[in-house]
């Protein structure tokens, strides 16, 4: 293979990983740009060398553009949904109306914005909304009517009562963006990494509801399909479907000349930073339909249209100093303090720098001349460092080894990018914390959401976890929305909870690497919060399902001052610190491992785990070389079929009551 052969495998390859990111887990982790150069890359060399196209290259097929998801019902799109070709020079623009004014007579172009977002078709019968989808693959799409009902752009009912087919670009306002980040950010989930995937994300929720709470919106672009009114021309067809309800692209310009055309493109960028919504383009298209016919599609794209692409604007400025700040999972992450500098719009004056090994990578230092974009046009991002403006006068920059909140130990595991503060008590990721602390696998604490621990937090009523145990009914009172029957029953719950068993103030401590799981495990192998204070690495080591990890983790959180600290107060408070250690008398199944699938015809899962447990045996959820029994019942699926290829023991419910009795 030599290096062209070389290069052209690779590409493929890094095209399919990350167009599968972008469409089907909307995760992209390179920009779009970044992308188009890797396509673009491709292109060429495929155009130099044509012996070397394969029908399965992605410049050949379209490319995992949205896979259907199986939650999902299968809509095959009468007219296909394709995409545009994308020309990133504006020359490519002047070659592509060449083209154009050499296949038919006195052509009409129109301009309009390029909405970046999920692409989906609306289907309508007689003026009622009866289907909507997504693109899919353009042929193929997924069936989320119940969520684009929830996009209040849509309308129910159109003012005509026409059968219909359009197409539109549903999206999300940059500022419901950001709040849906921050809101991502507070409950330390992963957050989104622009509008578009937060779009596409939302849109295929399982739940129409979490479609509702994301605040999507549309503009719809493309006449698909119509019966029994005659439209001639794109723009007529634009106009058409604004009267009869929806609400179309905000921007779009007839045009006539190249000059014209250019105009209104460079009109599209000036208007770009003031617009509430991303674009990452402008769409040239035909504007006579029947000239469209004449003009033709290829397999992929259509022949009449073109969409060109922004390139990101990148400006240079200085890194004044880097900070960091604690987020609210403990996360701390250091800031560029830049010199202001205008980038796409807007003023940037300081940039995440991600974590130690980003500033590493990039050598990023105090001082340094650098060059900033906004990734995505959204997110502004240190993309160069000018190593030649360097004096000597730079400073390296070292992540902190205390907290700077609180002072506790800032940690960066193995295997991981960040590094965390270890404190409970930080103030810095005190919300989060107190959310889980209360949330329904930990302390179960029923009405005490995240609404109502940010007013507490708000009205000073509670600084740390402990706090919950001092609150008083007439303290609730005084909060927004709540009245005497709540404010009793949250004092009920907070009394309640007081009781729970002894893993489940293990699981609300939120330690790292340690679930509910595990912590029902060590709250069984120990008498007591103190000797779990106690203990050494190895006895937590030792534990079945505790790995090195785990115990590492475990000893650091309880050797913490904060963490003292804190079981002291929940002692005072009357907070449950009994274990439930269980002697196991007949160990007959120590060593072994079960795994469990089917439904059994007496016992639960729930029943059979404990069991096995109480003879010395543990139970996995998945099937390896390392499982000694597969306690099979009805409708035994995939863990069966997998046990009977590795040869491991098959048991009935009969077999294994044999075996305990």
């Amino acid at each position: 293979m030599n290096n062209v052969e070389k290069r052209l495998k690779e590409l493929k390859q890094t095209i399919a990983y990350h167009a599968n990111k972008y469409y089907n887990e909307d995760a992209p982790e390179i920009s779009d740009f970044e992308y188009d150069m890797l396509m673009m890359e491709l292109k060429d060399i495929e155009k130099n060398h044509p012996e070397l196209i394969t029908p399965d290259s992605p410049t050949q097929v379209i490319v995992a553009s949205g896979k259907v998801d199986n939650h999902f019902a299968e809509v095959v799109h009468e007219v296909p949904l394709q995409s545009l070709q994308d020309v990133f020079d504006l020359n490519d623009v002047r070659e592509f109306i060449h083209r154009i004014e050499s296949t038919v007579p006195n052509p009409e172009y129109v301009v309009e914005t390029k909405i970046d977002g999920l692409s989906v078709a609306l289907e309508y019968e007689n003026g009622i909304f009866k289907r909507g989808a997504t693109r899919g693959d353009g042929l193929v799409g997924e069936d989320v009517t119940l969520n684009l009902k929830q996009i209040k752009s849509i309308p129910a009912k159109l003012t005509e009562p026409v059968t219909i087919t359009v197409r539109g670009e549903v999206f999300m306002p940059r500022e419901n963006f950001e709040k849906l980040n921050e809101e991502r950010e507070i409950l330390g989930e992963k957050l989104f990494a622009n509008p578009r995937n937060a779009a596409a994300g939302s849109l295929r929720q399982l739940d129409p509801k979490i479609t509702a709470e994301r605040h999507l919106d549309i503009f719809v672009f493309n006449l698909q399909k119509i019966e029994g009114v005659e439209i001639k021309t794109h723009y007529e067809s634009l106009e058409y479907m604004e009267k009869l309800g929806f609400h179309i692209i905000p921007y779009k310009m007839k045009c006539t000349t190249i000059d014209e055309v250019v105009k209104a493109i460079e009109d599209i960028s000036n208007k770009r930073d003031g617009l509430s919504f991303d674009i990452d383009g402008a769409v040239i298209k035909v504007n006579n339909l029947k000239q469209r016919e004449e003009i033709g599609t290829t397999t992929k794209t259509p022949r009449w249209a073109v969409a060109y692409k922004y390139p990101p604007e990148k400006k240079e400025t200085i890194v004044k100093d880097i900070k960091v700040q604690v987020g609210r999972t403990g996360a701390i992450t250091p800031m560029a303090i830049l010199e202001p500098v205008r980038v796409a719009g807007s003023v940037i004056s300081k940039t995440t720098l991600h974590n130690e090994d980003f500033i590493k990578e990039k050598d990023i230092r105090i001082g340094d001349a650098v060059y900033i974009q906004k990734a995505g046009d959204v997110i502004p991002e240190v993309v160069e460092v000018l190593k030649e403006k360097r004096t000597g006068s730079e400073v390296e920059f070292e992540m902190p080894k205390k907290c700077p909140v609180c002072g506790a130990d800032a940690v960066r595991e193995d295997g991981e990018a960040v590094t965390r503060c270890t404190g409970i008590e930080c103030p810095a990721q005190l919300f989060r914390g107190l959310i889980h602390f209360a949330s329904r696998d930990a302390m179960n604490i029923d009405g005490m959401g995240p609404a109502l621990i940010e007013q507490l937090l708000d009205h000073n009523l509670i600084s740390n976890i402990a706090d919950i145990y001092s609150l008083k009914k007439e303290d609730l009172l005084k909060l927004e929305r709540m009245g005497e029957k709540s404010a009793d029953n949250l004092m009920t719950a907070i009394e309640n909870s007081k009781q729970n068993s002894l893993d489940r103030l293990i699981n609300s401590f939120g330690i790292r690497h340690v679930g509910s799981k595990t912590a029902k495990i060590i709250a069984q192998s120990f008498n007591d919060m103190d000797e779990i204070q106690a203990a050494t690495y190895m006895e937590f080591a030792s534990i079945n399902e505790v790995g090195d990890i785990m115990a590492d983790s475990l000893v650091g959180f309880f050797e913490s001052k904060q963490t003292k600290d804190l079981i002291k107060r929940l002692k005072q408070a009357g907070v449950n610190m009994r274990g439930n250690k269980r002697e196991i008398e007949d160990n007959r199944f120590e060593g072994k491992v079960f795994v469990l699938t089917g439904t059994l015809p007496t016992y639960s899962r729930q029943e059979a785990s404990e069991i096995i447990e109480s003879f010395g045996g543990k139970t996995s959820s998945s099937v390896s070389k390392k499982t000694d029994y597969v306690l099979a019942g009805e409708e035994a699926g995939s863990k069966l079929t997998k046990a009977e290829s590795l040869g491991v023991k098959i048991i009935t419910e009969n077999e294994f009551k044999e075996m305990i009795h």
